[in-house]
C-alpha cells in the first residue's frame, strides 16, 4: 500500500499558492545546492544527493515523478492539489518503493517545506511546523 507525505501551506507560509512548475523549480534549486555542496568537497555529491530524473507525467498537470537512476532507488510520485482552501504538495512512495526512496522522500519534504514555511506531515503522521508562529 503507498504512502503520503503532505506539505501544507499555511496562511503563514512564503506563498500562498503552489503549481507543479514550482515544485519542479525547488527540486532545481535543491540540485544546484548540493552541487555546490560537492564542488566545495571536492566530490560529485550531487548525484548521490539526488539520484533520479524528473519524469512528467502524459497530459496530467497535477503530478510528475522522479524516477530512479540507480537500482536503490526506484520512484517518488510528486502532486499538488488543494483541500478546501489548503494547497498543498503531496508525495507518495509506490508500492515499488524502496527504503533509499522514503529516506529521500523524507529528505524532499523536510527542504520543500522549510523552502516554502509550510506544515509537513510526515509519512509516519507526525506534523512538522516550518513557519513561524
Amino acid at each position: 500500500m503507498s504512502t503520503h507525505a503532505y506539505i501544507k501551506l499555511v496562511p503563514a507560509s512564503k506563498k500562498k499558492t503552489i503549481t507543479l512548475e514550482d515544485v519542479k523549480e525547488l527540486f532545481h534549486t535543491y540540485q544546484a545546492m548540493m552541487k555546490k555542496t560537492g564542488e566545495q568537497l571536492g566530490w560529485g555529491f550531487e548525484n548521490a544527493s539526488f539520484p533520479y530524473q524528473i519524469v512528467e507525467a502524459d497530459g496530467n498537470e497535477q503530478w510528475f515523478y522522479l524516477k530512479g537512476t540507480t537500482d536503490r532507488y526506484h520512484s517518488i510520485i510528486i502532486g499538488v492539489g488543494q483541500e478546501e482552501e489548503t494547497p498543498f504538495i503531496q508525495v507518495t512512495l509506490p508500492n515499488s518503493a524502496t527504503h533509499g526512496d522514503k529516506g529521500k522522500a523524507n529528505e524532499f519534504c523536510k527542504f520543500l517545506a522549510k523552502q516554502l514555511e509550510g506544515e509537513l506531515h510526515l509519512f509516519n503522521g507526525r506534523v512538522m511546523y516550518y513557519y513561524k508562529r
